[in-house]
This record gives C-alpha cells, sequence and structure tokens, in this order.
C-alpha cells in the first residue's frame, strides 16, 4: 500500500450536517475499519450486522473503509452511524468529529493491550537501536499500534527525530492492514514491522512461521476501543444499540466474534478511558488526512 502523509482535516459545512435526521428511521449504517482482508471482514460484518438488527429492531447495514482515516471521515459527515474503532481512531473521531464512544471491545480477555515492534529471526536484530537504516512497515497513519505508539516509543527513545520515521529508518511503507504487515516482514520485504502484542498469533497460524518472528520493542499499555457512535444519534436509539451489543458474547457469539477481530465481545466505555491516547496523539501530532 503506498505511504500517505497526514494532513489537515477539511471540515464539512454546517449545511451539510444540518440535513443529515438525528434519528434511526431508515436503519444504522456501521462502518469496519480495514484491519484485515476487506473481503472476509464484510462478509463477517454483515453477520454482525443481522445479529444486531435482531437484537435492536433496527436495520444494521454494514460497509468497510477504504481506510482508517476514512472510518473517522464517516462519522465526521455523518455518513455513518456507528463505527468499529481503534483508539486513536477514536480520539481523532472525538475530537474531530465530536463521536461518543459506545462500547469498548474484551480481547483475548482484556480491555487493553500493546504494540510491539518485531522482526525476523533470523536478521539477527536485537534490540531496536540495530533498526537505524533498515525498512520497517507500518499499518497506517491513524492506527494505534500499528503507527501512533510505536512511533512514540521511538520518539521518546531519542531514535527518531522531528516526528519523522524517515531520520531513523532509510525506507517507511504503510502495509494498510496488520496481516499484510505480518506477512511483509515474514516474506523478507521489510526489516521490522509494528502491530500488536498478538498479531504473530493471530496472523501466522503455522508454528514454524511464529518462531521466525520476535518483538525487539513493546509500548505500554493501550486501552481497547469498540464500538463509536456519530454526533447527534438519538440518545434512545445509541441505548438501544448499546444494550444490544453488551449481550453480543460468548458462548452464543464466540464464532462470530472471532471471526470478526478476534475479539471477547464488549464493556461498558466511558470517553475519559482515551486519556492516555489522547496523551501519545498530542506527542506525535497525529491529524487526520
Amino acid at each position: 500500500m503506498i505511504a500517505r502523509a497526514l494532513a489537515v482535516l477539511v471540515f464539512c459545512t454546517l449545511a451539510l450536517s444540518a440535513v443529515v435526521p438525528a434519528t434511526a428511521a431508515d436503519g444504522l449504517h456501521l462502518v469496519l475499519t480495514p484491519s484485515q482482508k476487506p473481503t472476509d471482514l464484510l462478509a463477517t460484518g454483515e453477520e454482525f450486522a443481522k445479529e444486531l438488527t435482531k437484537l435492536t429492531g433496527i436495520p444494521v447495514r454494514v460497509t468497510v473503509a477504504s481506510d482508517y482515516a476514512a472510518v473517522i471521515e464517516a462519522l465526521r459527515n455523518r455518513t455513518a452511524d456507528l463505527a468499529f474503532v481503534h483508539p486513536v481512531g477514536y480520539v481523532l473521531a472525538s475530537r474531530e468529529a465530536k463521536a461518543t464512544i459506545v462500547v469498548r471491545n474484551l480481547w483475548h480477555g482484556k480491555s487493553s493491550f500493546t504494540s510491539r515492534i518485531y522482526v525476523r529471526r533470523e536478521s539477527g536484530i536485537k534490540s531496536v537501536e540495530e533498526l537505524r537504516g533498515k525498512t520497517i512497515a507500518f499499518v497506517d497513519p491513524a492506527s494505534s499500534s500499528g503507527y501512533t505508539y510505536p512511533m512514540v516509543l521511538l520518539i521518546q527513545r531519542g531514535l527518531v527525530k522531528n516526528r519523522d520515521p524517515k531520520t531513523f529508518f532509510r525506507e517507511v511503507v504503510f502495509s494498510g492492514s496488520h496481516d499484510a504487515g505480518m506477512r511483509a516482514l515474514l516474506n523478507g520485504h521489510v526489516d521490522a514491522i509494528a502491530s500488536f502484542d498478538m498479531a504473530r498469533e493471530q496472523y501466522l497460524k503455522d508454528p514454524a512461521e511464529r518462531e521466525r518472528i520476535i518483538y525487539v520493542a513493546e509500548t505500554p499499555e493501550i486501552p481497547e476501543a469498540g464500538i463509536a457512535a456519530r454526533a447527534g444519534l438519538d440518545p434512545a436509539t445509541f441505548a438501544k444499540v448499546r444494550a444490544a451489543l453488551l449481550q453480543i458474547k460468548a458462548p452464543a457469539h464466540a464464532e462470530l466474534l472471532r471471526r470478526l477481530y478476534e475479539i471477547d465481545g464488549f464493556a461498558p466505555a466511558d470517553d475519559r478511558d482515551y486519556d492516555p491516547v489522547r496523551a501519545a496523539v498530542e506527542l506525535l501530532g497525529v491529524r487526520p488526512r
């Protein structure tokens, strides 16, 4: 995926916002973050939408965004009512689109995770400092574990200057998804990748392939995100969606949730849970494109 620079987000006019209904009379549009193969994600997302429709009594349709920034844009211009967001995506959506967190993901029994910088074992690289002049694949400029948190780590260690990863790495690319990044590393297309702490286990099913991948740095804990709602969504609809999402859990929905985002279910969430993410976003100066 071609690397894309972060740019200033252009705001919609007030007139556009005024014509968007605040209720869900015509159903709800749920947008998925493209953190894995879009075709597989869409098929599973449609199953998830059917379950949410059944539990809420409100028709739900689903689409997969073209990239992480498009998720935020959909919430901002109100073409989406709900969206699966990663932590940085939620912070940006909250800031730029006045979105509100509905529920928080439960993932491998936890409500937080970390980011790691991975390398191939056979490369002989033992520390992140040894990656100077090497190539790295990040996931997306708005990804929490695939860009923001590992970049903050590199900045705090004095390796990256002026928020520019090319001051440390010879080449920087964006893979577009975590699984594509892991495969690029395994196939030798890059020297390192940034991804979440369970990426190796989630995307490499062959034990021999897993054994080839190690990590040389790990970030502090990142709070899980989940599903956010656009500004202006009818409060009764918001409450109905939240109640329905909290019912989607194992054992009845375990297989569906696993195929969707490898999650276990959902937990109540509050906006202030993401204050540490806001601090990381401010340090890096992250802006949606």
